[in-house]
């Protein structure tokens, strides 16, 4: 059998997490809560940090800058999908699909990074406590962020130029709720050997990279606390640290969840699960553990709330 040359592409269709009609509504109804929680904790996390003076430092400069980029990669994902539940749709058009990859990978590359600086943060202010204001000047913090976000352009850029040379079959169903950048790529009729080695490589420099950063920092902060005398000081030097910690392992735990799911079933609709996990429970719940663990950020916005 000749192997199909492919054809030119107008649209892919997007099969979601459920195909029963009886769903759709629930479906519905629980992504829009989702999606608003996200938008409302992070927004007030970006007003209380931008309007509370006592707030403007390193650690909350990043972790406001985190909430953005969590808006953002919701946003690339959900409102779509909400879209064509309402409109009883399951067509994204190739441009579209080709935009939701690149913003996709661009502000999940972009988390990633703000982690480690955020890490980086907390390694400074525990381990050289008297040089942190020195060492985390503004002009650090912005460079910081800017580089961020520059690798993470030409990263997301780097796939989506390579993804342009493919060409498709005429099967376009994607099992995803969203342009998922292996799914797409298993459509291809086109070699994606060069595509594959290149996510295998990236993911290794860019994954690995970061969290082996925040390894480092860690160790360090351990080291440092223990070196304290007393455990008032230990545990106040560590509870500014918890926050941080269970958001990694939220990010972290998630995304390991998403790739064993994928390696392990064949079942689309539990790699499409896992899928939520990441890219909306995780965003979800960043802005109560920040919120309900720092007391900062409690009294911002009972500052904020009682103008």
């Amino acid at each position: 059998m000749e192997p199909d040359n492919g054809t030119e592409v107008s649209e892919f269709i997007l099969l979601g997490l459920s195909q029963a009609l009886e769903l759709q509504p629930l479906i519905f109804g629980l992504f829009l809560s989702m999606y608003l929680i996200i938008l409302f904790g992070n927004l007030l996390i970006i007003l209380a940090v931008s309007s509370d003076s006592h707030l403007h430092m390193p650690m909350y400069f990043f972790l406001s800058n985190l909430s953005l980029v969590d808006i953002c990669f919701t946003s690339t994902t959900v409102p779509k999908m909400l879209w064509n539940i309402q409109t009883q749709s399951k067509v994204i058009t190739y441009e579209g699909c080709i935009a939701q990859i690149y913003f996709y990978i661009l502000f999940a590359v972009l988390d990633n990074f703000i982690l480690t600086v955020m890490a980086y943060d907390r390694f400074v202010a525990i381990c050289h406590p008297l040089h942190y204001m020195v060492i985390m000047n503004p002009q650090l913090c912005g460079w910081l962020v800017l580089v961020c976000w520059i690798m993470s352009a030409l990263h997301s850029l780097l796939h989506n130029l390579m993804i342009l040379g493919l060409r498709f079959c005429s099967d376009l169903e994607i099992p995803q709720f969203f342009c998922e950048l292996n799914r797409v790529l298993q459509l291809a009729c086109s070699d994606t050997f060069l595509n594959n080695i290149m996510i295998y490589f990236l993911t290794l420099l860019l994954g690995c990279g970061p969290l082996a950063g925040i390894f480092y920092s860690y160790s360090r902060i351990i080291f440092s606390i223990r070196a304290i005398p007393s455990a008032q000081g230990k545990y106040k030097a560590f509870s500014t640290c918890t926050s941080h910690l269970l958001v990694v392992t939220l990010y972290y735990g998630s995304v390991l969840g998403v790739y064993l799911s994928s390696a392990a079933s064949q079942s689309s609709h539990s790699s499409a699960a896992a899928s939520v996990m990441y890219t909306v429970v995780t965003p979800m719940l960043n802005p109560f553990i920040y919120s309900l663990r720092n007391n900062d950020i409690k009294r911002a916005l009972e500052r904020f709330f009682g103008r």
